[in-house]
């Protein structure tokens, strides 16, 4: 059975909200559903284009694919960038010629006095040390070349990737797009406005806002415009 992780690594309540505005994401719910539904056969995990996204919800995408008995097989087909490169170490790897790791130090935002920044840095130097025990695990590296190669942003080929252990081999053949962005698009208060205006529009009608719709027409598009227009995405 195949799974394919593409998009934006985001939280599972906040899935609907990237579908509501057709932006590709992949959520921990959309991976363990597909475990189940796999029953014990092999999974073949194609990563495409994957920008990360929240360290959360990738650890909990990596740890389920990590703890699957029935045999994972991760694919590398485009970009694996950040939290999508924890991902790829979840198995035995293979990885197209022109495909691309990325990977960089976790970042986050805060306000407060100098013991708020302070608990701030403390928990990113933990969160770095999470995340590098992944490149850790399936390579074979001490932390600390772990960590030094997350200390910048490190862009790594199919080549280098098999030399650093962090994927087993260069695959024969693939049709991978190259990006040139990551990161989420949609910040903490966008993802808390929309949900408020969903959940009003759904208490005027009665229904659930349809999450799969159809193309763009004039009228759809338009109300979606209107919508980022208000939180300022645009």
């Amino acid at each position: 059975m195949a799974i394919e992780i593409k998009g934006y690594i985001v939280p599972d309540d906040d899935k609907f909200i990237y579908d509501y505005f057709g932006i590709s994401a992949t959520s921990p719910k959309d991976v363990t559903e597909a475990i189940e539904k796999a029953d014990g056969q092999p999974l073949d995990v194609e990563i495409s284009t994957c920008y990360g996204g929240d360290i959360f919800a990738g650890s909990g995408i990596y740890s389920a694919l990590r703890g699957y008995k029935g045999g994972v097989h991760i694919h590398i087909t485009g970009l694996a960038a950040s939290a999508a490169s924890v991902i790829a170490m979840a198995g035995p790897s293979d990885m197209s010629p022109t495909a691309m790791l990325m990977v960089h130090r976790v970042s986050t935002m805060a306000e407060g006095n100098l013991h708020a920044m302070d608990a701030t840095s403390d928990m990113l130097q933990n969160a770095d040390k999470a995340i590098a025990a992944a490149y850790v695990a399936k390579s074979g590296m001490d932390e600390k070349d772990a960590l030094k190669m997350m200390d910048k942003e490190t862009w790594i080929t199919a080549a280098q990737a098999v030399e650093l252990k962090l994927v087993d081999k260069v695959a024969d053949a693939a049709t991978p797009q190259l990006v040139a962005a990551y990161g989420l698009p949609l910040s903490h208060a966008v993802i808390e406005k929309t949900r408020a205006m969903l959940a009003e529009k759904k208490t005027a009608t009665g229904k659930n806002p349809k999450l799969e719709e159809p193309k763009p027409t004039v009228s759809n598009q338009s109300e979606k415009e209107k919508i980022l227009l208000m939180i300022d995405l645009i």
